[in-house]
C-alpha cells in the first residue's frame, strides 16, 4: 500500500494558497508526517530551476505526481517545458538530489514523462507573474 501525493492542477483548479502537491494518505505513516514531508519536499523542489527560466520547477508545474510509500521511498513523475530542453539529462538528477535532502526519505526515483505534455496552464500565478504571462 502506498501514500500518494498528486498534483491536482491536472484535474481541478487549485485554491490560491493550496499546495500544488496534495497528499492522499492511506498508509501507515502518520498524517502529520506525510504533511511535513510534503511541505519539506515542496520547499526543496522550489530550489530547482530550469536554467533558461527564472522560475522554479514546482511553480512551473513540472512535477506531475509524487508517490510516497510506507517505507519513505519517493517516486516522482516530472516533465520539462519542452522535450528538447538542454538540461533534460541533468534535471532529473537535480530533482532526485533535492528530494533526497528531505529528512526521513529513504530512496528517490525520478521518472521523466511527457504525457500529458506541459503547457503554460500548469504554472502557478506566481510563475505567471514572474514571467509576465498574466
Amino acid at each position: 500500500m502506498s501514500d500518494e501525493m498528486t498534483d491536482e492542477t491536472a484535474t481541478a483548479e487549485p485554491q490560491a494558497d493550496a499546495p500544488r502537491i496534495v497528499p492522499t494518505h492511506t498508509g501507515a505513516l502518520p498524517e502529520a508526517e506525510v504533511e511535513r514531508i510534503t511541505a519539506d519536499l515542496i520547499g526543496v523542489l522550489k530550489t530547482v530551476y530550469d536554467p533558461e527560466i527564472p522560475v522554479d520547477i514546482y511553480e512551473l508545474g513540472l512535477i506531475y505526481k509524487v508517490d510516497l510509500d510506507d517505507d519513505r521511498n519517493l517516486v516522482i513523475d516530472m516533465t520539462l517545458t519542452a522535450p528538447g530542453c538542454p538540461v533534460a539529462g541533468e534535471m532529473p538528477g537535480w530533482v532526485e538530489n533535492a528530494a533526497r535532502s528531505v529528512e526521513g526519505i529513504q530512496d528517490v526515483r525520478v521518472n521523466m514523462v511527457f504525457d500529458p505534455p506541459w503547457d503554460a496552464s500548469r504554472m502557478s500565478e506566481e510563475a505567471q507573474v514572474a514571467l509576465n504571462w498574466w
